[in-house]
């Protein structure tokens, strides 16, 4: 079988390998040194030729291989071997003009030169361009101090003619044993030998540039991949001058999306075109770069692109680019356009910063879930994966000698937490996290207008910044406070009143005025028959002094109760009510149903307490806004029960009709119907006598669609 053959000695020769490895396509790859080889991936369909070859010898192997086509992938230094590649082709392809015999096989074998990427706007401050190595290396003689040389091994020569230069050289160069003989052929002693792999990020070559006390880079300018910029960037916060050796201007080639075209079209073969991307969340703690863990500081270094809020990018510099996006909204439409732009072999490091630890109350998990939802669907190649930091909680309880381990934690930062008041009621330590002043404020008045007053606010403001300050406040400083930032506090609460096990308060506790309320015992049983559970979106219709509603919404704050009451005195008792128990999850509708359903989030529970003569209609609007939920009715008189008994038969007769059903008809499942009567014990004199309570009847059942 035919095959490609590759001249590499470049990154962009490499990935080109590994792309056609992975699109199924058997091709050579030939390198000029033992390292070259090393660094080439195994493969099955790639074999590696290891060594140098002139132009009669590289004639001679495409003629006898009969390749499809000779990629040259060579160095754009490599001048010597490019000419030898395109003469040795001609005569190929020509074999008139290298006077082959006529038995000799006539070819057409394409040359496809790749050409490396560049980027024309890199630039830096105290950067001097040379045509030639000569030219530098005179330049170097009149400098001062220690000289880093990047640009291999090659042209040591040059670099070492001056005995002053040479002394003053590190010379960063491969770790092979060809560079490492042409070093010591030159008089580089050891010490001053580099022998290194890239890529290099910039903190890396800054590292070498302060450790070896370097006064002058010099580097060939060797495009995107080769790490130019890295080079420029780091030299540029050290302060030091760039030497740079002109590139070779090439004249002719493909870029590397061309070159997979052409030998998608040589070889009738796709190629993977696809670029990857390795996607990091990453939680980086307070903000301070100290506070990072190992293994995101790793991650931040080794990153192509950083995203994150603005304030939490201040502190890096990745290879490409940084972009202010945290949200998935912003964050998804980039990654697909960097995706559709980027080099068809690469892989590009993403890492998304995220304030705090990215599991504690983080935006990390939208992202997250955004992520995997285009990765699944295979509009995003990608990997991804979440990395933890320290959050403010954390840091705030290591600061003041304290455990959060028995403490209540809740988050007002950029939202609004529901049933604060009671929350802080109920708990000796509550951690809470904020966003600026006007929470902490906020804070200061909801302590001091709810009875309180003594309990203590220990604040942190800005953890992990040198500007941070720990104070401990009482509601009413809390209210002043003015210093703009990012809070997290520690509320103590002297006086918590621990929370019951079970539900239930006592009728006496409720705001009644003349408004007839659900008795404590139906309330429970009720409540109970209707089976919330989280997230739950409750009707409580005709709510009355709002009992029902403020029962369901105290069982848990993810619940969101709607109060519907027409009339207006009982509109004022919910309210009353809510405000008594601090319950922000009650949402009071002043309205008669069905209509006050209008502008209300589709139900998944609703109690009927009071229909006013409109059950059915009430029945069949919920029925209509979700056929799939969990209905409780009460009653007292004798003439609802007979309705109940009618509306259960039509249901439940309809529910086992198979096919359409009439219109009108609810189906109806799971039925029960009790009925209860509650005696309480009064004193005469000196006896107790029970003294009975209406009777009442409770019918539970649910909605099914089919």
């Amino acid at each position: 079988m035919k095959e490609l053959l590759i001249f590499a000695g470049t990154t962009e020769g490499r990935k080109l390998s590994e792309c056609l490895a992975k699109s199924g396509i058997a091709h050579t790859v030939c390198v000029a040194t033992e390292y070259g080889e090393i660094v080439s991936k195994e493969h099955p369909l790639v074999t590696v030729h290891c060594g140098r070859l002139c132009r009669e010898e590289i004639t001679e192997w495409i003629l006898e291989d009969r390749f499809l086509a000779v990629i040259d992938a060579t160095h754009p230094y490599a001048e010597i071997i490019t000419e030898n590649i395109r003469a040795a082709l001609q005569e190929v392809n020509c074999p008139e003009r290298g006077g082959f015999k006529e038995d000799r096989p006539v070819l057409s074998v394409p040359y496809l030169r790749l050409k490396r990427e560049t980027d024309t706007a890199l630039s830096a401050e105290r950067l001097v361009r040379f045509e030639t190595t000569e030219e530098c290396a005179k330049a170097l003689e009149k400098t001062q101090g220690n000289i880093l040389l990047t640009t291999g091994s090659k042209e040591l020569a040059a670099y070492c003619h001056s005995r002053q230069v040479r002394s003053r050289i590190y010379v960063r160069v491969l770790p092979g044993m060809e560079s490492l003989s042409l070093c010591m052929e030159q008089g580089i002693l050891g010490k001053q030998i580099l022998a290194m792999q890239g890529p290099f990020t910039v903190e890396m070559n800054e590292a070498i540039l302060r450790q070896y006390h370097i006064s002058c880079l010099v580097t060939k300018e060797s495009g995107i991949s080769g790490g130019f910029s890295e080079k420029l960037e780091a030299a540029k916060r050290v302060g030091i001058p760039v030497f740079v050796v002109g590139r070779p201007k090439e004249k002719e080639g493909y870029s590397f999306s061309e070159i997979c075209s052409e030998i998608e079209r040589i070889c009738g073969q796709p190629v993977r075109k696809s670029g990857w991307m390795e996607i990091v969340l990453a939680g980086i703690g307070m903000g301070s770069p100290k506070n990072l863990t190992r293994e995101v500081q790793e991650a931040i270094e080794d990153a192509d692109i950083l995203l994150g809020a603005q304030r939490l990018l201040l502190s890096y510099t990745p290879k490409d680019e940084k972009r202010p996006f945290y949200q998935a909204d912003q964050i998804v439409p980039y990654l697909m356009e960097r995706q559709e732009k980027s080099l068809w072999y690469e892989k590009k490091k993403v890492v998304i910063l995220f304030s705090g630890d990215s599991g504690f109350y983080s935006g990390c998990r939208s992202v997250y879930d955004a992520l995997y939802k285009e990765i699944q669907a295979g509009r995003l190649k990608a990997e991804v994966r979440i990395l933890p930091g320290i959050s403010s909680v954390s840091y705030l309880a290591a600061c003041i000698g304290e455990s959060y381990q028995d403490a209540a934690v809740y988050s007002i930062h950029g939202k609004e937490i529901c049933n604060l008041v009671r929350k802080i009621k109920e708990e000796s330590k509550t951690f809470l996290l904020l966003s600026g002043a006007k929470d902490m404020k906020n804070l200061g008045r909801l302590l001091s207008e709810n009875g309180m007053s003594e309990c203590e606010v220990i604040a942190g403001y800005r953890l992990s910044y040198p500007e941070q300050q720990i104070k401990r406040l009482t509601p009413e400083e809390c209210s002043m406070v003015e210093e703009e930032g990012l809070y997290t506090c520690l509320i103590q609460n002297p006086h918590a009143k621990s929370r019951g096990l079970a539900h239930g308060r006592p009728d006496k506790e409720f705001i009644r005025g003349r408004v007839p309320m659900t008795k404590e015992e139906i309330r429970e049983i009720s409540i109970c028959k209707l089976k919330l559970r989280k997230e739950a979106v409750v009707y409580d219709i005709g709510s009355g002094t709002g009992s029902i509603a403020v029962e369901a919404a105290g069982l848990s704050d993810t619940l969101r109760v709607y109060a519907i009451e027409k009339k207006e005195e009982a509109v004022s008792l919910i309210r009353n009510n809510q405000e008594k128990f601090g319950l922000e999850n009650i949402f009071i509708k002043e309205g008669e149903a069905p209509e006050a359903f209008l502008d209300l989030p589709v139900p998944t529970h609703a109690f009927i307490g009071g229909s006013g003569g409109r059950l059915r209609e009430i029945l069949s609007e919920l029925y209509r806004r979700n056929p799939n939920m969990r209905i409780v009715m009460n009653a007292v008189s004798l003439e609802t029960v007979c309705e109940f008994r009618e509306i259960l038969s039509l249901g439940q007769n309809c529910c086992q009709r198979e096919g359409n059903r009439p219109d009108g008809c609810m189906r109806i499942k799971d039925v029960e119907l009790v009925q209860i009567q509650v005696s309480r014990a009064g004193k005469t004199g000196n006896y107790h006598l029970m003294q009975a309570e209406n009777p009442v009847w409770i019918c539970a059942f649910s909605f099914c669609e089919r």
